[in-house]
């Protein structure tokens, strides 16, 4: 079994707003936890931790309000703090692979802070690597998710509370018995991300 045994990393961002060159992460969570790789069978969770930041750029300074309205992190909360970014580079360093919901939308801002681990990386989409609608759900937003397995009947848009939350997905099963987590590692990681290239014309 200890050769199947594999490190993953789950991860959420919480932004100014959706786009990585106008706006920026101010929060990050982080958990490490042990998993097979043949069965999809989360094993245990090693660290964790989280992370707020003040962002810097005006026009994610100037979108705060807006975003405020998704997150609730007040700006007081932010205000003068930054990223350990050793700590950080740390839980990437020990990970074999790389978890999310939405994953191209946290690894496209990550890329911006952290180019050469966020690529070095495999990242697995937890939102488009599950066929949920073919499971018989709505959609494959986290919120319905949660809702239509009993852990959660809400979700503060906090880093840490949805990680924790999507932990305990994918930790359930499908309808052929399967862990979601096995759903996720079939499909197989994302193509390595390449950063639009700025002011190209054509």
């Amino acid at each position: 079994m200890r050769n199947q045994e594999k490190m993953g990393l789950l991860l959420d961002v919480e932004t100014t707003g959706l786009g990585p060159n106008s706006d920026e992460i101010i929060e990050l969570a982080l958990k490490l936890f042990s998993y097979r790789a043949d069965t999809g069978e989360i094993l245990d969770i090693k660290d964790k931790a989280a992370f707020l930041r003040e962002p810097i750029s005006k026009s994610s300074k100037n979108n705060y309000s807006r975003a405020f309205r998704v997150h609730g992190i007040p700006y007081e909360a932010v205000s003068g703090k930054s990223f350990d970014d050793i700590r950080i580079k740390k839980y990437f360093f020990h990970a074999d692979s790389v978890f999310a919901h939405n994953a191209s939308f946290d690894r496209s801002f990550l890329y911006r802070m952290y180019p050469e681990d966020i690529n070095e990386l495999k990242w697995y989409c937890t939102m488009r690597s599950v066929p949920w609608k073919e499971y018989g759900f709505t959609d494959s937003k986290l919120l319905t998710l949660l809702q239509s397995h009993q852990i959660a009947d809400s979700q503060t848009h906090r880093a840490m509370d949805d990680i924790t939350y999507l932990l305990e997905l994918l930790k359930k099963t499908n309808p052929a018995g399967d862990y979601y987590m096995r759903d996720v590692l079939a499909k197989g990681p994302m193509r390595k991300y390449q950063p639009a290239v700025q002011g190209r014309i054509g």
